[in-house]
């Protein structure tokens, strides 16, 4: 076997090393990033000797700017989507991008963290614990889940499992999606909302599950968000773009909807401690950690792994630019 230069972007807390799917790289030159760049001439110093470029989601720009700087990268290996990775450049250089759409599974931990997340924010939870920690005892009254409805925008394999827990909990569950998804769902004979403004005005909870693209991107109005319940609550673990640019920051300070959990943001990782939706009071937020848990990585990097064995081995699968593959310039393992 060959021997690759294989180097791995934003792995944060160092975790790739402790999980057994890390196996699947022994005899190849393994170089981990703990830290976070997006500056092309850092990034094409650190990426100069890479064979392949092993992505976590969607942490690293990968443009063509920056490709143009290694020649050597051969292949991007990474799972879900890849608005971050310039393809078409990929495929003019000869760089095949592999990235397994993983059909028919979930992410679950994503949606444990959505529901998570549902129930941090309608029983107050980070406020009830600031409260103690201070000395206050209670500060409030949450709101109990049963018999309240909760609202599904999109209904693919998240939005599913997060249906689960939903009726668990007691709750009516409704959905709004595009035509072809509202149709799915009532097919497996769940409710669709009788309008797109019905949905917003009567969901007491109110869940974002869609990916993001030029059809989606804002697809969230102001106009939306003004129709919620002073009582309402917004989750995002999706995109922050889905919203329209500054609307839920303004309807949270208009009132409507009440409250907003969010795990997604415009811009990040999200440094800066005056961003204006940080700062809100009726506001819970997350890092974006949906998928971070150990399990979910480990099921991610097998899969990754695996995109960089079979490639190795001539056999290129879950291919995004599958025209490089008949590419002169296709960069082969040597």
């Amino acid at each position: 076997m060959v021997s690759m230069k294989i180097t791995i972007l934003d792995d944060y807390f160092d975790t790739l090393r402790t999980l057994p799917c890390i196996r699947m790289l022994e005899g190849h030159a393994v170089e981990i990033w703990n830290d976070h760049a997006q500056d092309d001439d850092v990034l094409a110093q650190r990426l100069a000797k890479t064979d392949v470029l092993v992505l976590i989601r969607e942490r690293t720009k990968i443009l063509g700017p920056l490709l143009e700087r290694l020649p050597q990268l051969k292949l991007i290996s990474q799972r879900s989507v890849y608005p971050h990775i310039d393809t078409e450049a990929c495929t003019r250089l000869g760089i095949v991008v592999s990235s397994s759409q993983h059909p028919g599974t979930p992410c679950y931990a994503a949606a444990e963290l959505t529901w998570a997340l549902v129930l941090a924010a309608m029983r107050q939870l980070p406020q009830q614990v600031a409260s103690l920690k201070a000395g206050h005892w209670q500060m409030g009254v949450g709101t109990t889940l049963r018999g309240k409805t909760l609202g599904l925008y999109g209904w693919g394999r998240i939005a599913h499992a997060v249906a689960e827990y939903g009726r668990a909990f007691g709750m009516r569950v409704w959905v709004w999606a595009s035509e072809r998804s509202r149709e799915n769902a009532r097919a497996e004979g769940v409710e669709v909302a009788p309008s797109r403004e019905a949905f917003f005005e009567r969901s007491d909870v109110l869940s974002l599950h869609m990916r993001l693209y030029p059809a989606t991107r804002g697809i969230v109005t102001a106009e939306d968000l003004a129709r919620m319940k002073p009582s309402a609550l917004i989750v995002n673990t999706s995109r922050a773009p889905l919203v329209a640019p500054g609307a839920l920051v303004a309807a949270l300070r208009a009132g409507r909807p009440g409250m907003a959990a969010v795990d997604v943001f415009e811009h990040e990782p999200l440094l800066d401690r005056g961003d204006a939706l940080l700062n809100l009071p009726n506001v819970l937020a997350t890092p974006h950690i949906g998928y971070a848990t150990r399990e979910e990585y480990e099921l991610q990097f097998e899969e990754i792994f695996d995109q960089v064995l079979e490639w190795l081995a001539g056999t290129p699968i879950n291919v995004v630019n599958p025209a490089v593959l008949e590419s002169p310039r296709l960069r082969r393992a040597a």
